[in-house]
Protein backbone atom coordinates (compact mmCIF):
# COMPACT_ATOMS: atom_id res chain seq x y z
CA UNK A 1 0.00 0.00 0.00
CA UNK A 2 1.10 3.62 -0.68
CA UNK A 3 0.85 5.39 3.03
CA UNK A 4 1.74 8.46 4.38
CA UNK A 5 2.31 9.35 8.04
CA UNK A 6 1.78 12.90 9.04
CA UNK A 7 3.59 13.97 12.13
CA UNK A 8 6.92 11.25 12.83
CA UNK A 9 7.10 11.63 16.78
CA UNK A 10 6.96 8.60 18.70
CA UNK A 11 3.59 6.82 17.73
CA UNK A 12 4.15 8.26 14.24
CA UNK A 13 8.01 6.88 13.78
CA UNK A 14 7.03 3.48 15.36
CA UNK A 15 3.91 3.06 13.15
CA UNK A 16 5.81 4.16 10.23
CA UNK A 17 8.64 2.19 10.82
CA UNK A 18 6.51 -1.25 10.66
CA UNK A 19 4.46 -0.50 7.58
CA UNK A 20 7.77 0.56 6.07
CA UNK A 21 9.82 -2.74 7.04
CA UNK A 22 6.81 -4.80 6.17
CA UNK A 23 7.09 -3.55 2.33
CA UNK A 24 5.06 -0.90 1.95
CA UNK A 25 5.50 2.50 0.25
CA UNK A 26 5.54 4.80 3.27
CA UNK A 27 6.00 8.46 2.71
CA UNK A 28 6.49 10.10 5.88
CA UNK A 29 5.51 13.81 6.20
CA UNK A 30 7.70 15.62 8.71
CA UNK A 31 9.29 19.28 9.18
CA UNK A 32 12.62 20.61 10.68
CA UNK A 33 15.31 18.10 12.12
CA UNK A 34 13.28 15.33 12.32
CA UNK A 35 12.54 15.68 8.49
CA UNK A 36 16.54 16.58 8.35
CA UNK A 37 17.07 13.00 10.00
CA UNK A 38 14.37 11.52 7.99
CA UNK A 39 16.11 12.25 4.53
CA UNK A 40 19.69 11.80 5.38
CA UNK A 41 19.64 8.35 7.84
CA UNK A 42 16.31 7.29 7.27
CA UNK A 43 14.08 5.93 10.54
CA UNK A 44 15.30 3.48 13.39
CA UNK A 45 13.22 1.81 15.92
CA UNK A 46 14.34 0.16 18.99
CA UNK A 47 12.59 -2.52 20.69
CA UNK A 48 12.24 -2.82 24.57
CA UNK A 49 14.40 -6.02 23.91
CA UNK A 50 17.57 -4.02 22.69
CA UNK A 51 17.04 -5.40 19.17
CA UNK A 52 16.80 -2.41 16.37
CA UNK A 53 14.72 -2.09 13.04
CA UNK A 54 16.23 0.34 10.31
CA UNK A 55 14.52 1.53 7.15
CA UNK A 56 17.83 3.55 5.92
CA UNK A 57 16.24 4.93 2.94
CA UNK A 58 12.48 6.21 3.13
CA UNK A 59 10.02 9.20 1.27
CA UNK A 60 10.39 12.04 3.32
CA UNK A 61 8.65 15.15 2.52
CA UNK A 62 7.22 18.41 4.27
CA UNK A 63 5.65 18.84 0.60
CA UNK A 64 1.84 16.92 0.55
CA UNK A 65 1.40 17.40 -3.31
CA UNK A 66 4.93 16.09 -4.00
CA UNK A 67 3.80 12.88 -1.89
CA UNK A 68 0.74 12.61 -3.77
CA UNK A 69 -2.27 10.56 -3.59
CA UNK A 70 -2.06 7.56 -1.28
CA UNK A 71 -4.20 4.41 -0.39
CA UNK A 72 -4.06 5.01 3.49
CA UNK A 73 -3.11 8.63 5.26
CA UNK A 74 -2.23 8.33 9.25
CA UNK A 75 -2.72 11.28 11.12
CA UNK A 76 -0.03 10.97 13.92
CA UNK A 77 0.24 14.37 16.04
CA UNK A 78 -2.15 14.94 18.84
CA UNK A 79 -5.46 16.42 18.71
CA UNK A 80 -4.83 20.18 19.15
CA UNK A 81 -2.22 19.75 16.05
CA UNK A 82 -4.69 18.40 13.11
CA UNK A 83 -6.26 21.70 12.44
CA UNK A 84 -3.48 23.59 11.48
CA UNK A 85 -2.48 20.46 8.37
CA UNK A 86 -6.05 19.65 7.79
CA UNK A 87 -5.94 21.97 4.53
CA UNK A 88 -3.08 20.32 2.94
CA UNK A 89 -4.41 16.70 3.44
CA UNK A 90 -6.58 16.67 0.63
CA UNK A 91 -3.79 16.86 -1.74
CA UNK A 92 -2.91 13.34 -0.39
CA UNK A 93 -6.36 11.62 -1.70
CA UNK A 94 -7.02 9.91 -4.37
CA UNK A 95 -10.53 8.31 -5.04
CA UNK A 96 -10.40 5.20 -2.73
CA UNK A 97 -8.34 6.86 0.37
CA UNK A 98 -8.90 6.07 3.83
CA UNK A 99 -7.53 8.38 6.80
CA UNK A 100 -6.87 6.51 10.00
CA UNK A 101 -6.40 9.16 12.74
CA UNK A 102 -4.27 8.34 16.07
CA UNK A 103 -5.21 10.84 18.39
CA UNK A 104 -6.50 10.11 21.75
CA UNK A 105 -9.80 11.73 23.33
CA UNK A 106 -12.70 11.61 21.73
CA UNK A 107 -12.39 12.44 17.85
CA UNK A 108 -13.91 15.39 15.69
CA UNK A 109 -15.94 12.17 13.70
CA UNK A 110 -17.55 11.04 16.66
CA UNK A 111 -21.12 11.56 15.57
CA UNK A 112 -20.80 10.25 12.23
CA UNK A 113 -22.74 7.44 10.98
CA UNK A 114 -23.70 7.83 15.08
CA UNK A 115 -27.29 6.13 15.29
CA UNK A 116 -29.21 8.47 17.37
CA UNK A 117 -30.59 12.38 17.70
CA UNK A 118 -26.98 13.40 17.67
CA UNK A 119 -25.76 12.35 14.05
CA UNK A 120 -23.58 14.93 12.73
CA UNK A 121 -23.67 16.83 15.58
CA UNK A 122 -19.70 18.57 15.24
CA UNK A 123 -17.00 18.29 18.89
CA UNK A 124 -16.10 21.68 18.66
CA UNK A 125 -13.63 20.94 21.61
CA UNK A 126 -11.40 19.28 19.26
CA UNK A 127 -12.25 21.12 15.79
CA UNK A 128 -13.84 24.60 17.01
CA UNK A 129 -13.57 26.01 13.25
CA UNK A 130 -15.06 23.30 11.68
CA UNK A 131 -11.35 23.18 9.61
CA UNK A 132 -10.77 19.44 10.43
CA UNK A 133 -14.44 18.54 9.33
CA UNK A 134 -14.37 20.53 5.94
CA UNK A 135 -11.13 19.16 4.81
CA UNK A 136 -10.92 15.67 5.84
CA UNK A 137 -14.16 14.56 5.19
CA UNK A 138 -15.27 11.31 7.85
CA UNK A 139 -16.62 9.53 5.06
CA UNK A 140 -12.86 8.35 4.48
CA UNK A 141 -12.30 7.86 8.07
CA UNK A 142 -11.46 4.35 9.85
CA UNK A 143 -11.54 4.92 13.39
CA UNK A 144 -9.11 3.24 15.46
CA UNK A 145 -7.45 3.27 19.17
CA UNK A 146 -3.79 3.26 20.13
CA UNK A 147 -2.10 1.78 22.75
CA UNK A 148 1.19 1.11 22.34
CA UNK A 149 4.33 3.60 24.36
CA UNK A 150 6.92 4.88 22.55
CA UNK A 151 9.46 7.92 22.57
CA UNK A 152 10.86 9.92 20.41
CA UNK A 153 14.52 10.02 21.55
CA UNK A 154 16.22 11.92 18.52
CA UNK A 155 14.86 13.01 15.33
CA UNK A 156 14.34 9.79 13.18
CA UNK A 157 15.29 7.21 16.19
CA UNK A 158 11.72 5.89 18.50
CA UNK A 159 12.26 3.49 21.42
CA UNK A 160 9.24 1.33 21.33
CA UNK A 161 8.47 0.92 25.53
CA UNK A 162 5.45 -1.38 25.00
CA UNK A 163 1.99 -2.27 23.33
CA UNK A 164 1.29 -2.97 19.92
CA UNK A 165 -2.46 -3.41 19.91
CA UNK A 166 -4.42 -1.09 17.05
CA UNK A 167 -7.64 -1.68 16.96
CA UNK A 168 -9.75 -0.59 13.83
CA UNK A 169 -13.45 -0.07 12.98
CA UNK A 170 -15.87 1.83 10.76
CA UNK A 171 -17.92 4.60 12.32
CA UNK A 172 -21.04 2.62 11.80
CA UNK A 173 -19.02 -0.80 12.86
CA UNK A 174 -20.13 -2.23 9.36
CA UNK A 175 -17.04 -5.04 8.81
CA UNK A 176 -16.55 -3.64 5.32
CA UNK A 177 -13.81 -4.22 2.51
CA UNK A 178 -11.83 -1.33 3.55
CA UNK A 179 -11.48 -1.92 7.03
CA UNK A 180 -10.13 -5.29 6.41
CA UNK A 181 -7.22 -3.97 4.61
CA UNK A 182 -6.49 -1.18 6.72
CA UNK A 183 -6.47 -3.95 9.52
CA UNK A 184 -4.42 -6.46 7.70
CA UNK A 185 -2.23 -3.87 6.48
CA UNK A 186 -1.38 -3.64 10.30
CA UNK A 187 -0.97 -7.13 10.80
CA UNK A 188 1.34 -7.43 8.15
CA UNK A 189 3.74 -4.64 10.08
CA UNK A 190 3.65 -7.22 13.21
CA UNK A 191 0.65 -5.04 14.92
CA UNK A 192 -2.06 -6.26 16.35
CA UNK A 193 -5.15 -4.47 14.82
CA UNK A 194 -8.38 -6.31 15.39
CA UNK A 195 -11.25 -4.76 13.08
CA UNK A 196 -13.95 -4.17 16.12
CA UNK A 197 -17.87 -3.97 15.97
CA UNK A 198 -17.98 -0.60 18.35
CA UNK A 199 -14.99 1.29 17.88
CA UNK A 200 -16.34 4.14 19.83
CA UNK A 201 -16.24 1.39 22.81
CA UNK A 202 -13.04 1.15 22.46
CA UNK A 203 -12.63 5.15 22.46
CA UNK A 204 -14.20 5.34 25.62
CA UNK A 205 -12.59 3.02 27.50
CA UNK A 206 -8.53 4.43 26.58
CA UNK A 207 -10.03 7.72 27.17
CA UNK A 208 -11.11 6.93 30.87
CA UNK A 209 -8.06 6.78 32.15
CA UNK A 210 -6.60 9.29 30.02
CA UNK A 211 -9.31 12.30 31.31
CA UNK A 212 -8.60 11.18 34.71
CA UNK A 213 -5.03 10.31 35.59
CA UNK A 214 -3.55 12.56 32.85
CA UNK A 215 -4.96 16.06 34.55
CA UNK A 216 -4.79 14.86 37.91
CA UNK A 217 -0.87 13.69 37.15
CA UNK A 218 -0.49 17.20 35.42
CA UNK A 219 -1.68 19.06 38.41
CA UNK A 220 0.02 17.40 40.95
CA UNK A 221 3.46 15.93 39.16
CA UNK A 222 2.81 12.43 40.79
CA UNK A 223 3.24 9.12 39.00
CA UNK A 224 0.18 6.59 38.14
CA UNK A 225 1.20 4.40 41.12
CA UNK A 226 1.08 7.60 43.38
CA UNK A 227 -2.30 8.85 41.95
CA UNK A 228 -4.12 5.20 42.65
CA UNK A 229 -2.20 5.02 46.17
CA UNK A 230 -3.13 8.03 47.77
CA UNK A 231 -6.58 8.04 48.85
CA UNK A 232 -7.69 11.31 48.48
CA UNK A 233 -6.67 11.42 44.65
CA UNK A 234 -8.04 7.78 44.28
CA UNK A 235 -11.06 8.95 45.30
CA UNK A 236 -11.23 12.01 42.57
CA UNK A 237 -10.30 9.70 39.99
CA UNK A 238 -13.09 7.29 40.95
CA UNK A 239 -15.48 10.14 41.11
CA UNK A 240 -14.33 11.58 37.78
CA UNK A 241 -14.47 8.30 35.73
CA UNK A 242 -18.20 7.79 37.24
CA UNK A 243 -19.41 11.18 35.44
CA UNK A 244 -18.06 10.00 32.84
CA UNK A 245 -19.16 6.54 32.38
CA UNK A 246 -22.54 7.92 33.12
CA UNK A 247 -21.88 10.38 30.19
CA UNK A 248 -20.68 7.27 28.32
CA UNK A 249 -23.98 5.36 28.85
CA UNK A 250 -26.07 7.98 27.65
CA UNK A 251 -24.38 7.78 24.80
CA UNK A 252 -25.30 4.25 24.26
CA UNK A 253 -21.61 2.93 25.29
CA UNK A 254 -20.99 0.34 27.76
CA UNK A 255 -17.90 -0.33 29.66
CA UNK A 256 -16.22 -4.18 29.54
CA UNK A 257 -14.30 -3.40 32.22
CA UNK A 258 -15.09 -2.28 36.16
CA UNK A 259 -14.30 0.71 37.04
CA UNK A 260 -12.26 -0.51 40.09
CA UNK A 261 -10.50 -2.58 37.70
CA UNK A 262 -9.54 0.18 35.08
CA UNK A 263 -7.80 1.87 38.20
CA UNK A 264 -5.99 -1.29 39.50
CA UNK A 265 -4.62 -1.67 36.01
CA UNK A 266 -3.42 1.77 36.27
CA UNK A 267 -1.49 1.50 39.86
CA UNK A 268 0.10 -1.61 37.86
CA UNK A 269 1.47 0.27 35.37
CA UNK A 270 3.42 1.93 38.50
CA UNK A 271 5.91 5.08 38.86
CA UNK A 272 5.21 5.77 35.00
CA UNK A 273 4.68 9.59 33.92
CA UNK A 274 1.47 9.67 32.10
CA UNK A 275 2.01 11.75 28.69
CA UNK A 276 0.46 15.43 30.11
CA UNK A 277 2.45 15.28 32.88
CA UNK A 278 5.78 15.43 30.16
CA UNK A 279 4.46 17.31 28.39
CA UNK A 280 4.01 19.68 31.51
CA UNK A 281 7.81 18.78 32.33
CA UNK A 282 9.31 19.87 28.89
CA UNK A 283 6.69 22.82 28.68
CA UNK A 284 5.17 21.76 25.65
CA UNK A 285 1.42 22.48 24.47
CA UNK A 286 -1.24 20.30 26.27
CA UNK A 287 -4.10 17.91 25.18
CA UNK A 288 -6.95 19.28 27.42
CA UNK A 289 -9.69 19.95 25.44
CA UNK A 290 -8.91 16.47 23.25
CA UNK A 291 -8.91 14.40 27.09
CA UNK A 292 -11.06 16.11 28.78
CA UNK A 293 -13.06 19.19 27.20
CA UNK A 294 -14.57 17.18 24.67
CA UNK A 295 -15.96 14.69 27.68
CA UNK A 296 -17.31 18.00 29.19
CA UNK A 297 -19.06 19.01 25.78
CA UNK A 298 -20.66 15.79 25.69
CA UNK A 299 -21.92 16.35 29.50
CA UNK A 300 -23.47 19.40 28.12
CA UNK A 301 -25.13 17.35 24.83
CA UNK A 302 -26.36 14.69 27.41
CA UNK A 303 -27.44 17.19 30.28
CA UNK A 304 -25.32 15.20 32.61
CA UNK A 305 -23.58 16.91 35.68
CA UNK A 306 -19.77 16.81 35.72
CA UNK A 307 -19.46 18.47 39.14
CA UNK A 308 -15.48 16.67 39.15
CA UNK A 309 -14.77 16.69 35.79
CA UNK A 310 -15.75 20.72 35.42
CA UNK A 311 -13.25 21.30 38.44
CA UNK A 312 -9.91 19.62 36.94
CA UNK A 313 -10.78 20.83 33.81
CA UNK A 314 -10.88 24.75 35.17
CA UNK A 315 -7.31 23.58 36.77
CA UNK A 316 -6.32 21.90 33.89
CA UNK A 317 -6.51 24.56 31.37
CA UNK A 318 -5.32 27.16 33.86
CA UNK A 319 -2.14 25.38 34.27
CA UNK A 320 -2.04 25.43 29.95
CA UNK A 321 -2.09 29.10 30.45
CA UNK A 322 0.53 29.55 32.52
CA UNK A 323 2.72 27.86 31.03
CA UNK A 324 1.98 29.06 27.45
CA UNK A 325 2.62 32.42 29.09
CA UNK A 326 6.03 31.60 31.10
CA UNK A 327 7.30 30.56 27.56
CA UNK A 328 8.91 33.58 27.14
CA UNK A 329 10.64 33.88 30.10
CA UNK A 330 12.08 30.52 29.74
CA UNK A 331 13.13 31.08 26.48
CA UNK A 332 14.45 34.66 27.41
CA UNK A 333 14.91 37.55 25.47
CA UNK A 334 14.78 37.34 21.53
Amino acid sequence: MKIAIIGVGAIGGYVGTRLAHAGNEVTFIARGSNLDALRTRGIRLIMGDGTEQAVPHVRATDNYAEAGPQDMVILAMKAHQVEAVAPQVPQLFGPDTVVVPLQNGIPYWYFHRYPGPLANSHVKSVDPNGVIWEHIPCERVIGCVVYPAAELVAPGVIKHVEGNRFPVGEPDGSPSERVTRVSQCFVNGGLQAPVLEDIRAEIWLKLWGNLTFNPISALSRATLASICQYPLSRTLAKDMMTEAQTIANKLGVTFRVPLEKRIAGAERVGHHKTSMLQDVEAARELEVDALLGSVIELARLTETPTPHLDTVYALTKLLAKSLEESKPLLNGPR
